[in-house]
C-alpha cells in the first residue's frame, strides 16, 4: 500500500509539472524576445546580475530547509504528526533568524551597489528599486512560506508547482503587456514584487486546506529546538553543500559581467534558458521522484534501493545523452530564428554548455540517494569542488572569457562528484565497493558516445532541407531526435539490463491504467 502510494504520488507530480512545463515553455521564449525588444538585453543582464547578488545572501538558509525535510521523512511514513508538527514548529523559529540575517545582509551589501554598477547605464533609483522588490520577495520565503517543505517532503510537491506556475505564468503576461505598451522598468518590477505577496497568500491558503492539523508555532519551535540537535548538525554540513551550488550558480553571471560585458550575461542567458527548458522537461519528471527516494530509503531495503538507484541512472544518462547530443547541433538555428543571428555564440560554447549538461544529467542522481541516506559530513568534498571552480573560472575567464569559466564548471564537477561521490554513496549508503559502479557507468557513458558517433553519421547523410522557419526547424529537430532516439533505444535495450526493467515498468503501468 505504501508503494502504490508513492508510485501514485510520483506520477502526480510528474503530471502536473509537465502540464506546466509546455505552458510556461512557450510563453518564456516569447516574454524573453518581448522583453528583450522592449527594455533591453542591459535590463535583462541587470536583473540577472541582481538575483545572484541576493542569491549569495540567501546562503544564510544554511541548508536548514534540506535537513528538516529529511528529518520529515520517517515522521510522515509514520504518520506522527505530533512529531511533524514540532520539526516544522522548529523550522519557524530557524527561518524567522534567517529571514532577519539576510534582511541586515541586504541592507548592508545595498550599500556597494553604486561601486557594483557604476557604468551599467542604469539611475540608482532604478537599481535600488530593483534590488530591494527582489529583497523582499526572498524574505516572504522565510518568514511566510517555510511551511512548503513540508509538501516536498511528503511527495505533494505538485501543490507547490500548480500554485507557483499559475502566479508565474499570469505575471508574466502582465509583465508582457506593460513592458510592450510603457516600456517602464518600473511597473516590471513592481509586478514582479506583487505576484511574490499574492502567491505567499495562496499557498499558505492551500497549506491549511491540505493539513488542517499541522499547527507550527514559532514560539514553540524555540522551546523545541534544543530536542532536536540533529537539526543544527545536518545544517552545517548541508550549508558547505549548498555554498557549493551557489558559488558555481550564481558566480557564472557574475564573471561573465566582470570578463566581458552585461549584454554578454544576457546572450548567454538566451543560451542557458533554452537549454535550462530541456532540463527542467526532465526535472519536471524525474525530480518528482526527489521525496520517494527518500521514502524509500525510509524502508531499510537496501537492495531494492540501489536497484532502483540504477534504473534511474541509466534514465537520466540516457536522457542526457539525447538532449545533449540534440542541443549541440540545434541550439543555434532556434537562437538564430527565435532572436535574430545577432545573438548567437561561438560554437565552443556551445559545445562546453551541452558537454556540462550531460555531465550533470548523468551525475545528477547521486545526490538525492546520498540525500536520502543522510550522508551529507563530506563538506571537504564540496569546498573543495568551490575551490577549484573559482582557480580555474578566473583563470579560464582572464584568458578565454566564458567558455574558461564553462570549463571550469565541468572540471570541477568531474574531479569532485565524478570521482568521490559514487565512492562516498556504495561505501556507506550501500557499503559494497565503488568498483561495481564505475564498471556500469563508464558503461553507460560508452553506450551514449557510441549513440552520437552513430547518429551524428546517419543525420549528416540524411536528406536535409535548409532551416529557415519554426516549421523547418521542427521538422529537423524531429528527425534528429528520432535517430538519437532509435539508435541509443537499440543499442540500451541490447546492452543494459536496466532499460528492459524500466520497459517492462511501463507496459506494467499502462496495464493498470
Amino acid at each position: 500500500m505504501v508503494q502504490e502510494s508513492r508510485v501514485k504520488k510520483t506520477l502526480l507530480n510528474a503530471r502536473v509539472n509537465l502540464i506546466f512545463y509546455f505552458l510556461t515553455l512557450a510563453l518564456s521564449f516569447f516574454s524573453r524576445k518581448i522583453f528583450l525588444d522592449c527594455l533591453g538585453a542591459d535590463f535583462i543582464g541587470l536583473t540577472g546580475t541582481l538575483y545572484n547578488l541576493l542569491g549569495y545572501l540567501n546562503l544564510a538558509e544554511l541548508g536548514i530547509g534540506s535537513a528538516i525535510g529529511y528529518l520529515l521523512y520517517k515522521p510522515l511514513f509514520d504518520h506522527d504528526q505530533q512529531r511533524i508538527n514540532e520539526i516544522i514548529s522548529v523550522m519557524g523559529y530557524l527561518y524567522r533568524w534567517i529571514g532577519l540575517i539576510i534582511l541586515a545582509g541586504g541592507c548592508i551589501l545595498a550599500c556597494f551597489l553604486p561601486l557594483i554598477y557604476h557604468d551599467s547605464g542604469f539611475d540608482l533609483p532604478l537599481i535600488y528599486f530593483a534590488y530591494f522588490s527582489f529583497l523582499a520577495s526572498s524574505l516572504i520565503g522565510y518568514f511566510i512560506n517555510y511551511r512548503q517543505n513540508l509538501l516536498g517532503a511528503d511527495q505533494r510537491n505538485y501543490v507547490v508547482t500548480a500554485y507557483f506556475q499559475t502566479a508565474n505564468i499570469v505575471k508574466t503576461l502582465i509583465q508582457m503587456s506593460l513592458a510592450y505598451y510603457t516600456g517602464s522598468y518600473y511597473l516590471w518590477v513592481a509586478i514582479e514584487l506583487s505576484f511574490g505577496i499574492i502567491y505567499s497568500v495562496i499557498l499558505n491558503w492551500k497549506i491549511n486546506q491540505t493539513y488542517p492539523w499541522l499547527k507550527a508555532d514559532v514560539r514553540q519551535g524555540r522551546l523545541l529546538f534544543k530536542k532536536y540537535p540533529e537539526v543544527m548538525r545536518y545544517t552545517r554540513q548541508l550549508f558547505i553543500h549548498k555554498i557549493n551550488g551557489m558559488v558555481q550558480f550564481q558566480t557564472t553571471p557574475i564573471l561573465t559581467y566582470a570578463f566581458d560585458s552585461l549584454q554578454m550575461v544576457a546572450y548567454y542567458g538566451n543560451y542557458t534558458i533554452v537549454l535550462d527548458k530541456l532540463v527542467l522537461l526532465i526535472g519536471q519528471v524525474l525530480g518528482s521522484t526527489g521525496a520517494s527516494i527518500g521514502n524509500l530509503i525510509a524502508e531499510g531495503d537496501s537492495e531494492k534501493t540501489e536497484k532502483v538507484f540504477w534504473e534511474l541512472t541509466f534514465l537520466r544518462s540516457w536522457i542526457g545523452g539525447v538532449f545533449a547530443f540534440c542541443s549541440f547541433l540545434l541550439i543555434d538555428s532556434f537562437i538564430e530564428i527565435w532572436l535574430g543571428n545577432q545573438y548567437l555564440l561561438p560554437k565552443i560554447i556551445v559545445l562546453l554548455v551541452s558537454l556540462k549538461i550531460y555531465i550533470q544529467f548523468s551525475l545528477d542522481y547521486i545526490g538525492p540517494f546520498l540525500y536520502g541516506f543522510g550522508l551529507f559530513a563530506d563538506v571537504w568534498a564540496s569546498v573543495l569542488q568551490s575551490i577549484l571552480f573559482i582557480i580555474f573560472a578566473l583563470i579560464g575567464g582572464y584568458f578565454w572569457g566564458i567558455a574558461g569559466i564553462i570549463s571550469a564548471a565541468i572540471l570541477s564537477i568531474s574531479l569532485v562528484v565524478g570521482i568521490w561521490k559514487p565512492f562516498y554513496l556504495y561505501h556507506f549508503g550501500f557499503h559494497k565497493s565503488v568498483l561495481y559502479y564505475w564498471k556500469k557507468y563508464i558503461g553507460l557513458n560508452l553506450i551514449n558516445l557510441a549513440s552520437c558517433i552513430l547518429s551524428y553519421l546517419l543525420y549528416v547523410f540524411s536528406p536535409k532541407s535548409p532551416v529557415t522557419s519554426l516549421f523547418s526547424f521542427t521538422v529537423q529537430a524531429l528527425l534528429l531526435v528520432t535517430i538519437y532516439f532509435t539508435v541509443s533505444s537499440i543499442i540500451s535495450i541490447i546492452l543494459i539490463k536496466e532499460s528492459r526493467t524500466l520497459i517492462n515498468k511501463l507496459k506494467h503501468q499502462i496495464r493498470l491504467k
